[in-house]
């Protein structure tokens, strides 16, 4: 049990609380008038009192209570990753999905909060040849067979999140810049024989289309309708937005995946720049409080776990609001507490139990 609250951060809360409210308003505006998505809202309900749950949990319960479980999880994670290569459910063009009947399930989603606690014990246990080459390339190896088992389905947005959370959880770690300097050097060639060599044209070309949407993809067959469409809602929101369940594009259903992957657009639209902006705010102080209690947390352990979810949710928000106004490719990237989904849902709500266990047991008065 833990002998005092003080430590509590309420200030994460608050904005957890803000952005689930910023959700539950326009998961509702997206889908209410979309006939696929009737019972959607709902859903998401639901999703959230259980993400909620999880996190209650996670909060009473001691992090360093994973330490002794870490490589069972990790290796379950990739039992987990591999499954879904096998018999998984297709969805957007990538094989991602376990179909449970009534529900289904995106193991990527808490893959991400199992890699960041198996990399954080990795580097915790070798604190001492943090900078050294062997310690170095074992954690990219940890990360790496995780983030190619879900680049190969293919989910490059997911890929791109793993590979973030390790950088930057690596640089946390006292890993040497040198060592990341080399590692970008050696990365061009790969890099460019899977690009030429490995993506299909139409790929290369969802890639490229943020940069000019009508030169890539003149007939707005890859994506480039999106963009457009996106972009469109946004300009249109001007300063305060077109009000509440009023957006043109969004209530009729213009904007692709509206509720999940485009619930910025939607936002812009509807609550303009102010509200976006806002939103926005929240978002950052999050990652703000997340790097904080990561800055004052007791152990290299609780550190290195507070950095890796902070980095989860820098890519997101990233991602998303980049994909969203196209200086970003498409990557079907949700945006945190805000966009539709179950498993990223119950995997963001978990990172904030985590995020409060480590910041309760940062001073030494547990027992």
């Amino acid at each position: 049990m833990i002998r005092s609250w003080r430590s509590f951060n309420y200030t994460l809360l608050g904005c957890v609380v803000v952005l689930i409210a910023f959700s539950l308003a326009m998961v509702y505006s997206a889908t209410a008038n979309v006939p696929y998505t009737q019972g959607y809202f709902s859903r998401h309900i639901v999703n959230i009192i259980v993400g909620t749950i999880v996190m209650v949990l996670l909060t009473v319960l001691d992090y360093h209570a994973f330490e002794a479980w870490v490589l069972p999880l990790y290796l379950a994670t990739l039992g987990a990753l591999g499954v879904v290569l096998a018999i998984g459910q297709v969805s957007s063009g990538a094989q991602s999905w376990l179909d449970f009947g009534i529900r289904t399930f995106q193991p990527s989603e808490p893959a991400k909060i199992l890699v960041i606690v198996a990399l954080a014990a990795f580097w915790a246990r070798a604190e001492r040849d943090a900078g050294t080459w062997r310690i170095f390339v074992l954690s990219l190896v940890l990360a790496g067979i995780p983030t190619l088992l879900v680049f190969i389905q293919p989910d490059f947005g997911t890929a791109m999140v793993l590979s973030s959370i390790w950088i930057l959880m690596a640089w946390n770690a006292r890993s040497r810049w040198w060592h990341l300097l080399i590692l970008a050097l050696a990365s061009l060639p790969v890099g460019w024989y899977g690009w030429n060599e490995i993506l299909q044209d139409y790929q290369r070309t969802r890639l490229l289309i943020f940069i000019d949407p009508l030169r890539f993809d003149p007939d707005l067959k890859e994506g480039a309708w999106n963009i457009i469409q996106a972009l469109t809602a946004i300009g249109s929101g001007g300063m305060f937005g077109q009000g509440w369940t009023r957006g043109i594009l969004s209530q009729g259903n213009y904007l692709p995946v509206q509720y999940s992957d485009f619930i910025f657009a939607v936002t812009g639209e509807e609550l303009g720049f102010a509200g976006a902006t806002l939103l926005l705010i929240f978002q950052l102080a999050l990652i703000w409080q997340a790097l904080s209690i990561g800055a004052e947390a007791r152990d290299v352990f609780g550190r290195l776990i507070a950095t890796g979810i902070a980095a989860m949710f820098i890519c997101h928000v990233f991602v998303h609001v980049g994909m969203n106004m196209s200086i970003m490719p498409i990557t079907g990237i949700p945006l945190p507490f805000v966009s539709y989904g179950g498993s990223f849902t119950l995997t963001s709500l978990a990172a904030i139990g985590l995020l409060q266990s480590i910041a309760l047991r940062r001073a030494r008065i547990v027992f």
